[in-house]
């Protein structure tokens, strides 16, 4: 069996939140559980996707994979080495085989950089000249995304939002990684580029043998793009399996919830969908301060008293098929 390309063991990103003293250092306040002892496992060649409501700690999960952000406690293992604990240097060489596409395809490119200058930058930070052979490389790059090799001395803001995503991707890409956090990618874009991102996004994959985290909020394109699906609420994984039967048969009931809300074409589907949201009620709680327990006990309709004292461990109840639910286990 091959071994994980990415693997996350116990881990957890806090961040403090209070008045800053001498040198940055927080003074008492309270702590931010953005993150809260996470494993998982993603597999070479295919795509995970996040999923969960704005806050539950997504984005952090996956800047925390790739070392944009340092971990509170736990591990990240790439390809079977623990990068956690690695210096500048060898960090450095470990990001050639991980990269990064953002959200906001406006905010995350240089307004004073040209394209060319854009995708061109990993591979300055690399160590290659910015020669003859690297402007080859960009405009190779840039038309396998879907742009001209015109666009190379054009600046961002000439560009729609979709082709600036295409420039993030090329840049991305141009090192030739192995693994990509699509960070929200396609969130910011209308419906009909977003389409033609997942599809740009797949067929790269299928060319270059990549794997991603695909985080997003909307259930539909994680569908379309994703062979497993993850589900985190308030900062842990609360449900991971495969796709088919995770739409098919969600056993957590966020995941019930989440599912209820995507919009149904016909209108049994819809009335079905409305009246088992209206049985979730209220908004997420605070990361940070979590409930005790289960901490989706707070919103569920099927809680117990000991949801309200004793976590739930994420378990396997089904081969490949992951809940942290009491409901499922005989505890109670």
């Amino acid at each position: 069996m091959n071994r994980p390309l990415v693997e996350a063991t116990a881990l957890s990103k806090h961040f403090h939140v209070g008045p800053a003293g001498w040198f940055g250092r927080r003074i008492g306040g309270a702590v931010l559980r953005a993150v809260d002892d996470v494993s998982l496992r993603i597999m070479p060649g295919e795509t995970l996707g996040l999923v969960g409501e704005s806050g539950c700690g997504k984005s952090t999960l996956g800047r925390l994979l790739i070392r944009l952000l340092e971990a509170s406690d736990g591990h990240v293992l790439f390809d079977g080495a623990d990068i956690t604990g690695l210096a500048p240097k060898q960090l450095r060489e470990t990001r050639r085989g991980m990269q990064i596409v953002f959200q906001d395809p406006y905010g995350a490119l240089n307004p004073r950089m040209t394209v060319e200058d854009i995708v061109m930058e990993p591979l300055v930070i690399h160590g290659a000249k910015p020669d003859a052979a690297a402007r080859d490389k960009v405009a190779a790059m840039l038309e396998r995304v879907g742009l001209s090799a015109r666009a190379a001395s054009r600046f961002p803001h000439e560009f729609s939002g979709g082709q600036r995503q295409r420039i993030g991707i090329a840049r991305a890409l141009i090192l030739r990684p192995r693994f990509i956090v699509c960070d929200e990618a396609v969130s910011a874009l209308d419906v009909s580029v977003q389409a033609q991102i997942v599809n740009l996004l797949q067929d790269l994959q299928q060319e270059m043998g990549l794997t991603y985290l695909f985080i997003a909020h909307d259930l539909s394109v994680v569908r379309h793009i994703s062979d497993r699906v993850a589900v985190m609420y308030l900062g842990r994984i609360v449900e991971l399996a495969r796709k088919e039967e995770l739409y098919a048969a969600p056993l957590h009931p966020y995941t019930q919830a989440l599912l209820a809300a995507v919009p149904a074409p016909h209108p049994a589907g819809r009335a079905a969908r409305r009246a088992a949201r209206l049985r979730v009620a209220g908004d997420m709680p605070s990361a940070i301060n979590p409930p005790p327990g289960c901490r989706f006990h707070t919103r569920c309709p099927h809680a117990m008293a000991i949801c309200r004292e004793v976590a739930p461990p994420l378990a396997e109840t089904a081969p490949g098929h992951l809940a942290a639910c009491h409901l499922l286990t005989k505890t109670h």
